[in-house]
């Protein structure tokens, strides 16, 4: 029988391992932990009571759904980053300095910077292509991002839909205490898809488990 520390070490695993690979599923966490998988769903459940973890159900095949457990913004608190405290008190100090307006103009150049530089590395090929693009640069920058094509067109045949979704956001503490990155992160977004409307349907801010988005072409 496992021992209280013991357990505490092996959730602290689990959770360090959700932070490194993103999302997992039992099976693939006690494979990775090298615990037996009623252990594993134990321990699940025991953080997802401490808010710690989430979990969406995903059908994989013909069989029955599978739930992808991934870290909650308190999860993700475990492990805190320097970078982060470091950016929220140089946005403080600077809102301090030149006032709250002015740090949300330039956090909104910085934005249409990025949304330029996104631009030129999704390139120009077809819709799909560029959302399938603009995840994988979103993956490497931290956030855990996926996307999905929506089986449905408008009257003319012609419009394809994608939802984008990011289970994780890289800068959530800095979204908690600027909120205005968020809106400066769908324009964006907007900027890079130009031929698309882009609207926000899931937001990690108000407290829901992911930030997601629905892409419609012209």
């Amino acid at each position: 029988m496992m021992t209280t520390t013991q357990q505490h070490s092996t959730k602290q695993d689990i959770l360090k391992h959700l932070l490194k690979r993103g999302q997992a599923t039992a099976h693939e966490l006690a494979e990775a932990l090298a615990i037996s998988p009623q252990a594993t769903r134990r321990h699940l459940k025991d953080l997802e009571a401490e808010g710690l973890i989430g979990y969406e159900s995903v059908q994989l095949g013909m069989g029955r759904p599978q739930h992808i457990y991934t870290l909650t913004s308190m999860g993700r608190d475990r492990f805190p980053s320097s970078y982060d405290e470091f950016a929220l008190s140089f946005l403080d100090t600077l809102a301090e300095t030149v006032g709250a307006e002015q740090v949300s103009e330039i956090l909104h150049k910085q934005w249409q910077r990025k949304a330029m530089e996104y631009r030129k590395r999704v390139g120009t090929g077809s819709v799909r292509d560029r959302v399938a693009k603009l995840v994988e640069i979103r993956k490497a920058e931290g956030y855990m991002a996926e996307w999905y094509a929506v089986d449905a067109q408008d009257e003319s045949g012609t419009a394809e839909r994608y939802i984008l979704t990011e289970h994780n956001c890289a800068i959530s503490n800095v979204a908690e205490s600027f909120p205005s990155v968020c809106g400066h992160e769908l324009e964006m977004f907007g900027a890079v898809l130009f031929d698309c409307t882009v609207e926000r349907t899931h937001w990690l801010v108000n407290g829901e488990h992911r930030c997601g988005y629905l892409i419609t072409s012209h």
